[in-house]
C-alpha cells in the first residue's frame, strides 16, 4: 500500500526539460502520511515516478519504482495489494522473468512486458498502477484502478502543453505547478445532491479520478484514452458464507499485524466472525477489533452490539471513546485530506477511527464495506423495489441519497445559481436519467448504479483517503471479485434486505445483532448541531451571513431560517443539510490553500 505520482511530458520543449525536484518533493510530501516508510521519485527528460511507501508485502523488498534488469526503460508503481502475485509470478518465471524479492507490484514491469496496457485484466486485488515505457518507438503512461475502484488515481491533463500529471491524493497533484485550481461551478449543488462527487468528476474542474475498472493510455501529445475492461474474471462457488469466509481469510493474512473495524452491524460482524475464526485456526494470537464511540450520552449507540460481536469472536476489544469536543478541529483536517468536500459527518469518525487503529500499531483493517450496495441493504432499495408501476421511484431514490432534498436544495438556492443549476443539469438529474433508462430489472439498476458510481465515490474513496491519512491499509471482503462475482449470481429475493448475508450470519453472530434495525455507522449530527452541541459553533461560523452573501450560491436569510428551526426542533433532515453547507464552505477555503510554493510542505 502507497502513494504514487508522476507526470508524463508532451511537447519537444517539456520532453527535454526534468522535472523540477523541489516540485516532485513537494508533491510527495503532500501525500507521504499515506507512505511514510520509503520515498523514491525517479525522473527523466519530461517525464517523472514516484512513491511513498507503506511497506506491508516484503516490507524488506520491493523498492518503487519497480525495475528488472532485463526490462530497461519500464518502470512501474502501485498502490495497494496484489493477492494473486505468487501465481503471476509462476507465471511470468516460466516465461524467462527473473525477481529480486517477493514483492507484490515487482510483478509490474514483467506483466505489461507480457501483455502491454492489457496487464490489469490478470490483476486480483486492490490497485492504482502507473507504468511508463520508455523504450523507443513505444513510448506512454499507463494507468489502472481495480474492478470496484478501491484505490483511486487522480489526474490532470493541460490541454496547453499536452501535459498529463497524477497522483493518488488530489492535495499532492495540486502541488504540481502545471496544475491550476478552478472549482467546479455546480460543485455545491453536487455535494448538496449526493453528499459526494460522482462519476469521474471531482469538485474541481481539469482533475478527473479514474472510473472503477478502467485503464487509461497517455501518448506523446494527447489526451489520456480512458477504457474500462471487463470485470475480471472469478466464477461463483459456494454459498455466501463459505465464498466470503475464503475471501476474509485471503485478506487477514500479511506481515505486519492485521485488525478487524467492528461497527456492531451484521456486515462488519461478518467479517470480525470469519477473521477471528482464522485467527484459532491458524493458532495466530486473538484478533483485535475497534470500534467508535464518543464520549457522554449520545443517541443511536452500537458499541453495545461491537461488544456483543466481539465476545461471541473472542477477540481483543477497543472501544475507541472520542471526546465530541474534538470534532471541530478535526474537521479541517478531514477536509483536507478528503481533497473534496463529502457532506456524510461519517467521515469525522473514520478519520479518528484509522488514528486510533494506528496508535494501537496495527497497518492493516479488515472492514465491510460494500455489503450493502451489492446484497441490497438500504432501506432506499427496499421503497425503490416496493414502488408500484407509474411511481417516481427513481426521483425518490435520487432524493434519499442527498444531504438536502430537491425543494429544500432549490428554496436555498439564490435565483441565479438555481437558474444555473436548471440550465446545466444537477447531478441529481443525471442519477434519475441513468436509473429510468437502466431496464426493467431494478434491483439489477439499483446495484449496478451503486457499485459503479456511488461507492466506489461515497465509501471507498473516503476509506482510503482517511485510513491512509494514518498509515492504515483497509481491505474489503465484500469488494473482491468472488464476493461481486457471487452477490450478482444471487436471485433477486435473496438480496432484498441482504438477506443472503443475514443467512450466513445466522450461526456466527449474536442473535441480537442478528435481530436488530440496520443502522449505518455514522455521528449523530442532529444531537451534535443542538442547542450545545459540540459542532453548532463551528457550523455557525461557517454559515455566516457574510460568508454566504459572499458566495452567491444561497440566500443567507433562508439559510439562518433553516439554522434557527435546527437549534428549535433538532431532526436529522435538517442538521444534514446544514452539514453538507458547511463542509462545502469549509472546503472552498481549503482549496485555496492547497497550492504551496516549491520546497514547502503541506
Amino acid at each position: 500500500m502507497c502513494r504514487i505520482l508522476g507526470s508524463f511530458a508532451a511537447g519537444a520543449a517539456a520532453r527535454a526539460a526534468r522535472p523540477d525536484p523541489a516540485e516532485l518533493s513537494a508533491v510527495s510530501a503532500r501525500q507521504r502520511h499515506g507512505g511514510p516508510d520509503e520515498h523514491h521519485v525517479l525522473s527523466g527528460a519530461g517525464w517523472s515516478l514516484g512513491c511513498d511507501r507503506l511497506a506491508v508485502t516484503d516490507p524488506c523488498g520491493g523498492q518503487q519504482p519497480y525495475r528488472l534488469p532485463h526490462l530497461p526503460g519500464v518502470l512501474a508503481v502501485l498502490n495497494g495489494e496484489i493477492y494473486n502475485h505468487a501465481s503471476l509470478r509462476r507465471h511470468l518465471a516460466a516465461r524467462g522473468h527473473r525477481f529480486p524479492d517477493r514483492c507484490d507490484g515487482t510483478v509490474l514491469p514483467a506483466l505489461y512486458a507480457e501483455y502491454g496496457p492489457a496487464f490489469a485484466e490478470h490483476l486480483d486485488g486492490m490497485f492504482a498502477v502507473a507504468v511508463l515505457d520508455l523504450r523507443p518507438g513505444r513510448t506512454q503512461l499507463v494507468l489502472a484502478v481495480d474492478d470496484m475502484g478501491m484505490k483511486p488515481v487522480h489526474w490532470h491533463h493541460d490541454p496547453a502543453d499536452g501535459s498529463t500529471r497524477f497522483a493518488s491524493e488530489i492535495p499532492a497533484l495540486l502541488a504540481f505547478e502545471g496544475v491550476r485550481i478552478a472549482p467546479r461551478e455546480d460543485s455545491l449543488d453536487t455535494v448538496l445532491a449526493t453528499r459526494t462527487s460522482f462519476s469521474a468528476r471531482t469538485a474541481l474542474d481539469g482533475i478527473e479520478v479514474l472510473p472503477p475498472g478502467a485503464t487509461a493510455v497517455v501518448r506523446p501529445g494527447c489526451r489520456p484514452v480512458v477504457r474500462r475492461r471487463a470485470p475480471h474474471p472469478a466464477a461463483p462457488v459456494g454459498d455466501t458464507q463459505d465464498v466470503l469466509r475464503r475471501e476474509v481469510r485471503r485478506l487477514a493474512r500479511a506481515e505486519v499485524p492485521v485488525c478487524a473495524i467492528t461497527s456492531g452491524g451484521l456486515d462488519s460482524g461478518l467479517v470480525t466472525a470469519l477473521a477471528a475464526e482464522y485467527a484459532r485456526e491458524s493458532d495466530a494470537p486473538p484478533l483485535h477489533t475497534f470500534h467508535l464511540t464518543y464520549r457522554g450520552k449520545w443517541p443511536d449507540s452500537e458499541a453495545a452490539y461491537a461488544r456483543s460481536v466481539a465476545r461471541r469472536a473472542r477477540t481483543t476489544h477497543h472501544e475507541v471513546a472520542l471526546d465530541p469536543d474534538e470534532l471541530g478541529s478535526l474537521l479541517t483536517r478531514t477536509v483536507r485530506h478528503l481533497g473534496q468536500p463529502n457532506a456524510d459527518p461519517i467521515a469525522l469518525s473514520t478519520y479518528a477511527l484509522f488514528r486510533a487503529v494506528r496508535d494501537a500499531g496495527f497497518t492493516v483493517a479488515l472492514a465491510g464495506d460494500g455489503a450493502d450496495e451489492l446484497f441490497g441493504g438500504y432501506e432506499r432499495m427496499r421503497a425503490a423495489l416496493d414502488a408500484p408501476d407509474g411511481a417516481d421511484w427513481a426521483g425518490a431514490y435520487a432524493d434519499a441519497l442527498s444531504a438536502a432534498p430537491r425543494m429544500l436544495r432549490e428554496h436555498l438556492y439564490t435565483s441565479s445559481y438555481r437558474a444555473y443549476i436548471a440550465e446545466q443539469g444537477s447531478a441529481a438529474d443525471r442519477i434519475e436519467q441513468e436509473l429510468r433508462s437502466s431496464g426493467p430489472d431494478r434491483m439489477a439498476a439499483l446495484t449496478a448504479f451503486e457499485t459503479r458510481w456511488r461507492l466506489p465515490a461515497y465509501h471507498l474513496r473516503r476509506v482510503d483517503h482517511l485510513s491512509m491519512a494514518w498509515a492504515v491499509e483497509a481491505r474489503m471482503p465484500f469488494c473482491q471479485p468472488r464476493v461481486v462475482a457471487h452477490a450478482r449470481s444471487l436471485p433477486s429475493a435473496a438480496l432484498r434486505g441482504k438477506r443472503a448475508l443475514y443467512e450466513a450470519g445466522g450461526d456466527l453472530l449474536p442473535p441480537s445483532v442478528l435481530a436488530r434495525p440496520k443502522q449505518p455507522f455514522t455521528l449523530p449530527i442532529a444531537a451534535m448541531l443542538a442547542p450545545g452541541g459540540p459542532l453548532l459553533d463551528t457550523v455557525r461560523e461557517l454559515l455566516s451571513p457574510a460568508r454566504l452573501v459572499l458566495g452567491g450560491k444561497v440566500r443567507a436569510d433562508r439559510v439562518q431560517k433553516l439554522l434557527a428551526r435546527q437549534i428549535e426542533r433538532p431532526s436529522q433532515r435538517d442538521a444534514l443539510a446544514l452539514w453538507g453547507l458547511a463542509v462545502h464552505e469549509l472546503w472552498s477555503d481549503v482549496v485555496q490553500g492547497m497550492r504551496i510554493p516549491v520546497g514547502c510542505a503541506a
